[in-house]
């Protein structure tokens, strides 16, 4: 608890940049220094799915650091992801098995968070990763729901139907992408959506010329993920995910979202998307995201981009 109230207070305290870990150190490098088919087989050790192409993305987008054994093997990992000047979000922090109990992912931490002081952060905890993560005073938010599976598309319903026009989306929905993005995350997002914008095929549903939900899918892991989903109502965020699932028909698709039930989660389980895991948002200093419709209804994130992006 000391490191955490100095770092509330602005002091910037780094730890050792070695560690004794067993018999053997460990030492801190930044993430760049190491290559793809390293942190590939990193989070390949832990079971996590992401692919080279999607670490290429990550590292695109956020800063990070990895610790080294004696032998240059890359055995931990963690990143963030700063929007602005005042928030940001914490995520890919790995540490093989072995490591997990020697305080391998404190000593990481310990080296992000000064990075990071003055900021509000973000991350979504793994059961396994959260008690590290209440010890340096992370509060726990909301729990994220895992969907995923082959898909089979669900029967269109008159329950369902859409009001409003669906359309793809393109570069000159940028900014319309972005504002919603930022009602619904708590804040803007500009870098992350314009590069999740190119990567990803996308739907929005407009009326009267306004963009009211929209929906991306890009590759990654074993198939697809469609995220981020942003709309007011679940009647809306059916509209623009829908098309996904068709699309992608027989195909593996992941979503992950802070809801549990309502007519869009029972949509995903009658498309062959079962809840597959869970993880928890947390976060620490402010609390800035809608995780649910209220009425009046504001825009709200049905899909996280990710795990590690929010």
């Amino acid at each position: 608890m000391v490191l955490v109230g100095k770092f509330r207070e602005g002091i910037q305290v780094r730890p050792a940049r070695n560690l004794h870990v067993d018999v053997f150190a460990i030492r801190i490098d930044d993430i760049r220094d190491v290559g793809l088919d390293r942190l590939h087989a990193l989070s390949l050790s832990v079971g996590w799915p992401h692919r080279a192409e999607d670490w290429r993305l990550l590292l695109g987008l956020g800063q990070g650091v990895v610790a080294l054994d004696e032998i240059d093997r890359v055995i931990g990992s963690a990143m963030w992801f700063p929007h602005g000047d005042s928030f940001a979000t914490v995520g890919m922090v790995i540490t093989q098995p072995r490591l997990q109990t020697n305080g391998t992912g404190l000593w990481l931490m310990r080296h992000v968070l000064p990075e990071l002081a003055g900021r509000d952060l973000r991350l979504n905890a793994t059961r396994a990763a959260q008690r590290l993560y209440r010890s340096l005073d992370f509060q726990g938010e909301k729990t994220v729901f895992q969907y995923q599976g082959t898909v089979r598309p669900a029967v269109e319903s008159e329950e369902h139907a859409v009001h409003g026009l669906i359309q793809p989306l393109a570069s000159n929905d940028l900014t319309r992408i972005i504002a919603l993005d930022a009602i619904a995350f708590g804040v803007r997002r500009e870098n992350l959506v314009e590069t999740l914008l190119g990567q990803s095929r996308g739907y929005g549903l407009f009326r009267d010329g306004d963009l009211r939900a929209f929906a991306l899918c890009r590759p990654f892991g074993r198939g697809h993920v469609i995220g981020p989903v942003v709309a007011a109502t679940d009647g809306d965020a059916i509209a623009v995910v829908r098309p996904h699932l068709v699309e992608h028909d027989g195909a593996f698709v992941r979503l992950d979202t802070h809801l549990e039930t309502g007519d869009f989660t029972a949509l995903l389980s009658q498309s062959g998307l079962p809840i597959y895991d869970t993880v928890l948002t947390m976060s620490f200093g402010k609390r800035l995201a809608t995780f649910a419709p209220t009425d009046p209804a504001p825009f709200v994130t049905y899909g996280l981009a990710s795990h590690t992006l929010g």
